[in-house]
């Protein structure tokens, strides 16, 4: 596997130990539909939490969430208007960023809430 991508699995994977720890429950990883994948799926409380996850092994071409473009936005908001109907949730939905940003043998982990808007 491509060092990209094991770093995008690793980060992943931190995203949803972090979320965890602050009181988040993982629904869904991965989850498709169409051409969107959504990384995480979570709730806590009334508020389903729609994480994209971004890991960068540097912030030399700019910070992990910077990378979150208006097409990803528009598949991710598509996504989940399915995902919330096909659930019959009743619910606040809301997105969310986690940008991971490795530092030498740490990683340092940025909970952006609210961090698009959809429309």
């Amino acid at each position: 596997m491509a060092t990209h991508n094991e770093l995008g699995e690793k980060g992943e994977e931190l995203a949803v130990e972090f979320l965890q720890k602050n009181g988040y429950q993982i629904l869904e990883r991965n989850w498709r539909f169409k051409k969107a994948e959504v990384d995480i799926i979570s709730q806590k409380n009334d508020v389903l939490a729609v994480v994209e996850v971004k890991t960068r092994s540097s912030n030399y071409f700019g910070n992990p969430q910077d990378f979150v473009n208006p097409k990803k936005i528009q598949l991710l908001v598509e996504a989940i208007n399915e995902y919330v109907t096909s659930k019959d949730l009743d619910v606040e939905v809301r997105f969310d960023i986690i940008a991971i940003l490795k530092n030498k043998n740490a990683f340092d982990i940025e909970h952006l809430e609210d961090a698009f808007l959809h429309f």
